[in-house]
C-alpha cells in the first residue's frame, strides 16, 4: 500500500456468483487526484467501482481496500459513504413516491460539516441546480421517474456538488448523453475539484468527457486486470488506437498462464 494514498486497492480479487471478474487489482489514488479506468465493454470497471464502494453482491475473495488511513474492506457501503467515498451510477434508479429533495436532505442528514437547516438546504440546492442548468422543479419530482438519461447524470452531479465527498468514482458518467448533458457533467466534476480539491476516478471507454480534465493517472482494464497504467499522453493513442493492442496482449498473457 501507497502510505500517501487517499485510496489504496491492493492485491484485490473479486467475484460475483462464484464467477471471478477481478484478478490481483492494485489501484492507488493520492488526494486531489484525477484518475481514468479505461478498457473495453466488459472488462471489469464497474465492477471494480462497486467493489470499492462496497456493493453486496460482489465478494472480496482476496485483497485489501484501505481508504483514508483505514481499512474498509469489510464496511458496508453506507458506512464507506459517511466515510467519505461516492460512486454515481452508470444507470441511476428510480424511486417512485420519494420527492428529490427529500432524498437529498436524507442524504446529508448527520454527516460532519453538512448540517443545514431548511431554509439554507433550500437556498444550497437551487444554488447548486443553477449551476447544472437544472430547473428547480425537479426537485419537487421522484427520484428519477421519468427522468432523461441526461437528466438524472444531472442528479447524480448534484449529489457530487451538495455532499463533496473526498473521492468520487464516476461510473460511465458520460453513457448516453449529447452534447449539452455532456458539457454540464463537465462543468460539475469541474466544480467538484474547485469547491473541495476531491480525488476522481473516472471509469469510462470513452475519450469525449476527458477532453477538459487534467488527469494523473490513466489505468487500462482488460479481463479484470490493470493491464497498463500511464500519464494522460495515453489517452489520445487510445482514442486513435482503441485498446484491441491491449487485448491481444493480455490474451498473449492469459495463453502463457
Amino acid at each position: 500500500m501507497s502510505t500517501d494514498a487517499l485510496l489504496s486497492v491492493a492485491n484485490l480479487t473479486a467475484s460475483v456468483d462464484e464467477k471471478t471478474i477481478l484478478h490481483n487489482v492494485n489501484l492507488n489514488v493520492r488526494a486531489g487526484e484525477t484518475h481514468v479506468l479505461m478498457g473495453p465493454n466488459g472488462a471489469g470497471k464497474s465492477t471494480m467501482g462497486h467493489v470499492i464502494m462496497g456493493d453486496p453482491v460482489y465478494t472480496v475473495n482476496e485483497g485489501t481496500i484501505t481508504f483514508d488511513g483505514a481499512d474498509i474492506t469489510e464496511l458496508s457501503c453506507d458506512k464507506r459513504s459517511r466515510a467519505g467515498l461516492f460512486l454515481s451510477f452508470q444507470a441511476p434508479v428510480e424511486i417512485p413516491g420519494v420527492p428529490l429533495s427529500s432524498f437529498l436532505r436524507a442524504t446529508i442528514a448527520g454527516r460532519p460539516g453538512l448540517e443545514m437547516k431548511g431554509k439554507e438546504f433550500r437556498r444550497r440546492v437551487k444554488e447548486l441546480a443553477a449551476q447544472l442548468d437544472m430547473d428547480t422543479a425537479y426537485l419537487n419530482r421522484e427520484l428519477g421517474v421519468g427522468f432523461s438519461g441526461g437528466e438524472k447524470k444531472k442528479v447524480e452531479m448534484l449529489q457530487l456538488l451538495l455532499l463533496q465527498p473526498k473521492l468520487a468514482i464516476l461510473d460511465e458518467t458520460d453513457s448516453g448523453l449529447d452534447v449539452d448533458a455532456l458539457s454540464v457533467v463537465s462543468r460539475g466534476m469541474d466544480a467538484y475539484r474547485a469547491s473541495c480539491d476531491g480525488s476522481l476516478v473516472i471509469i469510462t471507454h470513452n475519450t469525449r468527457i476527458l477532453e477538459h480534465l487534467t488527469v494523473d493517472r490513466v489505468h487500462v482494464m482488460v479481463g479484470g486486470r490493470i493491464v497498463r497504467e500511464d500519464d494522460a499522453s495515453l489517452i489520445p493513442w487510445i482514442d486513435e488506437h482503441g485498446f484491441e493492442s491491449f487485448e491481444r496482449e493480455a490474451a498473449g498473457t492469459a495463453d502463457e498462464r
